[in-house]
């Protein structure tokens, strides 16, 4: 479904502009919006273009950059630091080889941050895409990745 055909499926209203971002988003393989998309929304709200690059920039959940295959969000809140998300940071970095808010050259894993993913209670933890992780161990994050890696290795 093209992006036109995906607009339908909303009301011409700006209150539908998160909505419709986030479909559009998550209806992209790279995770990201690219600028025909934000002129499309722009033209079918009736709204400037940059009213919808404002809202895009200001969200951390939205991309203008093609991102993973796997979007990778680690928690670094103070709950999540002080039980060990600082590590498993670094961690993510040197296994992936990549610095937060970079993609791997295959294209499979791109790292960010999260300032709170409110699961405090079982911290610390992670987002990849729409799966949480959470409770993370050095060794169960590895073991996360390398399944993650099998999975796309076929």
């Amino acid at each position: 479904m093209n992006v036109t055909q995906r607009l339908k499926n909303f009301t011409p209203d700006k209150d539908n502009l998160l909505l419709i971002l986030h479909d559009l988003q998550s209806q992209n393989s790279q995770q990201y919006l690219p600028p025909e998309n934000l002129k499309a929304v722009a033209k079918y709200l009736n709204i400037p273009l940059s009213a919808v690059y404002s809202v895009v920039s200001y969200y951390s959940m939205f991309s203008l950059e093609p991102r993973g295959k796997y979007l990778i969000r680690i928690c670094k809140s103070p709950v999540c630091s002080m039980l060990g998300s600082t590590p498993l940071i670094d961690l993510l970095k040197q296994n992936l080889g990549i610095a937060l808010g970079q993609t791997t050259s295959d294209g499979l894993f791109t790292l960010e941050v999260s300032e709170c993913l409110g699961k405090c209670e079982m911290a610390p933890s992670m987002l990849i895409n729409e799966q949480h992780y959470d409770g993370l161990t050095v060794d169960r994050l590895e073991k996360i990745l390398n399944s993650l890696r099998v999975k796309n290795s076929d």
